[in-house]
C-alpha cells in the first residue's frame, strides 16, 4: 500500500467516525444492503486497489449502492460504472443525477403531506401513489428522460421509504407490491444526502440491462464488485425479487461465466451472495461453481425472512480472483 493510499483511508474513516452526515450513503433503503458488511470488504480489496492501479471501477447489480458509495469516496477512481436490470432503480439514479432539485420539491412535498395524515390516512396515501406508479407502467417511456422521470423517481422513493421493511419488490408484471409500512415519521426527504449522492454519479456511467452490458468497460485496471440477487435460502425466502425477470441458476452459472471473463481480461472482481450453507449444509452450489478461485465465509445479520425465527446472523460467501 502507498503512503497516500493508507494515508487516505486512514482519514476516511476518521472522518466517518465523527461526522458521518459528510458522506453519501444510499438513497433507497435496500433488503440485502451490504454498509454492515462494508468492513469486510475493506479487510479484502486487493493490494492493486490501494496502490493506485485500479482507475475504474464497475458495478453490474448497484441496487441500493452502498459498495457504490463507499468505494467512490474512499479510493480515488478516475471512471465508474453501475448498471441494474431494475428500471426504476436505473430511472431514480439517473434522475438523482441529472436533476437532483426539482426531485428535492417533489419530496419535500411529499414529506408535507404525509406528517400532516393519522396512519389510516398516512396508508391510504401510500395506497394511492403505488397504484398511480403501476397503473402509469405499461405506457411509461423508460428510453426517453423527461420531467415525468423526475415525477416517478420521487413516487418510487416515497414508496420505498414508507413501505413494509424498506423493501424493493416487485411481481411477475413489473408493479411495486410492497404493503405499507406504518412508520410514524419516516425520513422520506434527505437533502444533504441526495445532494451528495448527486455530485458523485455525475461522472459515472448508467446503464439499464443485464450485467454482460458491463464486460465492454472492464480492462486490466479496473475493480469489479458483483452483488447479483441472492440465491433463495429456501423455497419461502424467494419473495425478496427486485425485477420482473427474477435471478435463476442458470443465471449465477452465465454471471460464473462472466466472472471467469473478467479475470482473463486481468481485472480485479470481487462477489458476494447468499451461504446456501444456512440451510442446507451439503448445498455446494457456489463453493463447486467458483472451486477455482478464493471463497471465504463472513457472517451478516437479515432481518427479512418470512419466518421471524429464521431472521438473525447468517453466513455469507464472497468469491474473489486475487489472493491479497
Amino acid at each position: 500500500m502507498t503512503l497516500k493510499s493508507s494515508t487516505l483511508i486512514r482519514s476516511f474513516r476518521r472522518k466517518r467516525s465523527i461526522a458521518d452526515n459528510e458522506y453519501a450513503k444510499p438513497f433507497f433503503k435496500w433488503a440485502g444492503g451490504k454498509t454492515q458488511l462494508l468492513h469486510e470488504f475493506d479487510a479484502r480489496f486487493p493490494d492493486r486497489l490501494r496502490s493506485g492501479a485500479l482507475n475504474r471501477y464497475v458495478e453490474p447489480f448497484i441496487g441500493g449502492g452502498a459498495v457504490f458509495f463507499f468505494m467512490m469516496q474512499l479510493f480515488p477512481f478516475k471512471e465508474s460504472v453501475i448498471c441494474d436490470a431494475n428500471e426504476e432503480l436505473v430511472l431514480t439514479y439517473l434522475v438523482i443525477r441529472k436533476d437532483v432539485e426539482p426531485l428535492l420539491l417533489l419530496l419535500q412535498d411529499f414529506q408535507s403531506r404525509y406528517d400532516a395524515l393519522g396512519e389510516a390516512e398516512q396508508k391510504e396515501l401510500f395506497l394511492d401513489i403505488r397504484s398511480e406508479l403501476n397503473a402509469e407502467r405499461s405506457n411509461f417511456d423508460f428510453s426517453s428522460y423527461g420531467p415525468s422521470w423526475i415525477n416517478r423517481a420521487s413516487q418510487l422513493l416515497f414508496l420505498n421509504k414508507t413501505c413494509f421493511n424498506g423493501l424493493f419488490r416487485v411481481n411477475s408484471s413489473g408493479e411495486f407490491n410492497v404493503p405499507f409500512g406504518k412508520y410514524r415519521n419516516p425520513g422520506i426527504v434527505n437533502e444533504h444526502n441526495l445532494r451528495m449522492a448527486s455530485a458523485l454519479l455525475k461522472n459515472t456511467t448508467i446503464l439499464h440491462g443485464d450485467f454482460s452490458r458491463c464486460l465492454e468497460y472492464i480492462d486490466d485496471q479496473t475493480f469489479v464488485y458483483l452483488d447479483p440477487p441472492y440465491r433463495p435460502l429456501s423455497k419461502s425466502s424467494s419473495f425478496t425479487s427486485y425485477s420482473r425477470d427474477g435471478f435463476s441458476d442458470q443465471d449465477q452459472i452465465r454471471l460464473k461465466d462472466f466472472f471467469d471473463a473478467v479475470d482473463r481480461i486481468g481485472a480485479s472482481v470481487m462477489l458476494s451472495n447468499s451461504d446456501p450453507g444456512n440451510e442446507d449444509p451439503t448445498d455446494r452450489f457456489f463453493d463447486d461453481l467458483y472451486e477455482q478461485y478464493r471463497i471465504e465465509r463472513v457472517m451478516a445479520k437479515r432481518a427479512i425472512n418470512s419466518n421471524g425465527k429464521k431472521r438473525g446472523t447468517i453466513s455469507e460467501i464472497i468469491v474473489m480472483n486475487y489472493s491479497e
